[in-house]
């Protein structure tokens, strides 16, 4: 059985707080995996992720442009965050023209993947898994859960 936590954010400065905190856990090479509905707060989180690794230009979604690549800072050196978004590809063969087999295959870098249910081969066991969906109580509520 999975261990998970499970967080309420109340609105969006919270759930890039939460995503703050995510990232003291990773290391480089970690894949993060981010479930959730049209706007149900990926890009928040992954904001805060870029936050916590000093990234200063804005962070935003990546949905046109499939990619977004940032650079970051660890306490010793260079880091590369990519910012995935595969909500817009159709079918495996897409997802290998843009090159994401060879980013998934880098050990040097951190990558965010939205939407990653659209890619038709597994992801290693040790991906952290973020789902993020609505409360019911409130439509700025989110509830995530990571496992």
């Amino acid at each position: 059985m999975e261990n998970f936590k499970i967080y309420i954010t109340n609105d969006e400065k919270e759930t890039i707080a939460l995503g703050y905190e995510f990232a003291k856990e990773l290391i480089i090479s970690d894949i993060v995996l981010l479930y959730g509905e049209l706007g149900a707060g990926k890009t928040q989180f992954s904001k805060g992720i870029c936050n916590y690794f000093g990234i200063e230009e804005p962070v935003t979604s990546p949905t046109f442009t499939l990619i977004n690549q940032y650079d970051g800072l660890t306490d010793d050196s260079v880091i590369t965050i990519y910012h995935i978004d595969l909500y817009r590809i159709k079918d495996q063969k897409e997802f290998e023209e843009i090159g994401l087999n060879e980013i998934l295959d880098d050990d040097f870098s951190i990558k965010l993947i939205e939407w990653p249910e659209k890619n038709l081969s597994e992801y290693p066991a040790n991906a952290r898994k973020v789902y993020l969906k609505f409360s019911d109580e409130n439509k700025d509520k989110r509830e995530i859960k990571i496992i």
